[in-house]
């Protein structure tokens, strides 16, 4: 067994998004991770609803994605990003084209996590406007309970309080409403109503003008507010209304893509193609921090294919571990796993199975809605029952994720009916059982 570590052990590491000081009064470990299952610091199994953080999608321990890592680190470790290429970032930017982005997004920005890939983006709408003579285009406009990691631009468009009150001013932006309504509790899948919420960027457009609007971002779907669902419509509203002011538009699909709805992005399941989407999570199954931006020809046009041709970089932006060579190895079995075990299919297949277990929860005592779509769910309690909530479920053996007073789950492509048995029957004795 893994050795844990002490307790003056653990005063170094500074956790992120952890109360540091009740973790390490009673710390719980993990020690090992196999297909469903995380492995506990005492031993115990518990399944994993999660999929790590949103983004273990094939399941977690996987060979083929650590003999890519293992053989690419004796291949080449690294190499500088910067003027210089190596043949597997092209690869794979050629694949995300023909696998995973939408028809018109065909050129792939690589970073190295899901908040880079939001900053990235905020810095292509910036500057294309510039380019494009329309430098005040600069303000943006998100979404309540939105959540666009922890950049400063990704923070500057937080839609959790939380996220963003104790630090201090950041990027001009406006906000939207969220897409929840109570007429909507309940819903199966994409609820009917609610489209017309999309009218209110029209208010944001006459009031701030678009002259002045660089781009509109959301997440089709919002994981981190709460797995909260678009209305039937609302997406093409955004998209229409955009198109009209000239306005770009950036879909967040960094807990979305890579299968969660059962198809390789949110975009392609709904029918509607933004200016860019960022991605990272499901990218490389976990297993190596990576991300990209897709963008669509015309973006890329303006910034590289305008003029004449120069020495000097036409976007002075970058990391140094950009296509990272073995991210690139990483993210490539990744792929070879989803297409190999039609796993975005596979989400189709056993979506509505998911969808009745849940619902079968209906009217337990405390929940206030259940929501689904894909292998995505959140599930409403009462003000501080989640928490306590998800401590239960891991005593007995599920690990849930509370996000502040709602359950949210998105487990890995890979699981079984009976996973989703276990899942539904411990909820549904956890629940009525917390104050």
């Amino acid at each position: 067994m893994t050795q844990l570590p002490t307790a003056d052990q653990m005063d170094a590491w500074w956790m992120p998004f952890t109360a540091n000081r009740a973790f390490k009064s009673n710390p719980r470990f993990y020690t090992a991770a196999d297909g469903m299952y995380m492995t506990m610091g005492d031993g115990r199994k518990v399944l994993d609803t999660n999929a790590g953080l949103w983004c273990c999608n094939a399941g977690h321990g996987r060979k083929e994605i650590a003999d890519a890592v293992h053989a690419q680190l004796l291949e080449m470790d690294y190499g500088n990003p910067f003027s210089y290429g190596h043949p597997k970032g092209f690869e794979l930017a050629n694949r995300l084209v023909d696998e995973v982005a939408p028809k018109g997004l065909n050129r792939i920005f690589f970073t190295n996590s899901g908040s880079e890939s939001v900053d990235t983006a905020l810095k292509i709408a910036r500057q294309y406007w510039r380019l494009k003579g329309q430098g005040t285009k600069t303000a943006f406009v998100a979404r309540v309970k939105a959540y666009h990691g922890v950049n400063w631009g990704g923070v500057s468009l937080a839609g959790l309080t939380g996220n963003r009150k104790s630090f201090g001013q950041g990027l001009e932006a406006d906000f939207l409403r969220h897409t929840w309504l109570a007429e909507n509790a309940f819903s199966k899948g994409l609820p009917t109503q609610g489209a017309e919420l999309a009218d209110e960027l029209t208010d944001i457009i006459a009031m701030r003008d678009a002259s002045n609007i660089a781009a509109v971002i959301v997440e089709p779907v919002a994981g981190a507010g709460g797995v909260i669902v678009p209305p039937q419509g609302y997406l093409e509203k955004l998209r229409a209304i955009c198109d009209q002011h000239n306005i770009l538009l950036i879909f967040d699909e960094v807990i979305a893509a890579y299968g969660r709805t059962g198809a390789a992005t949110m975009a392609g399941k709904v029918g509607v193609t933004p200016d860019m989407i960022t991605t990272a999570k499901g990218l490389t199954n976990g297993a190596v921090p990576m991300g990209a931006v897709f963008c669509k020809q015309e973006i890329y046009d303006t910034f590289v294919n305008t003029g004449e041709m120069s020495a000097a970089p036409e976007f002075l932006h970058g990391y140094t571990y950009s296509a990272h060579p073995v991210a690139c190895a990483a993210a490539m079995a990744t792929l070879d796993i989803y297409k190999n075990e039609k796993l975005f299919e596979r989400c189709n297949d056993i979506a509505p199975y998911w969808e009745a277990g849940l619902h079968s929860l209906k009217g337990l005592k405390g929940i206030k809605d259940i929501r689904n779509f894909g292998l995505l769910a959140g599930i409403d309690l009462p003000a501080g029952v989640a928490a306590k909530v998800a401590a239960k479920t891991l005593d007995k053996g599920v690990t849930v994720r509370p996000a502040g007073d709602t359950i949210v789950m998105s487990p890995p492509l890979i699981i079984e009916k009976d996973h989703i048995d276990t899942i539904v029957n411990v909820l549904q004795e956890v629940i009525p059982s917390v104050d």
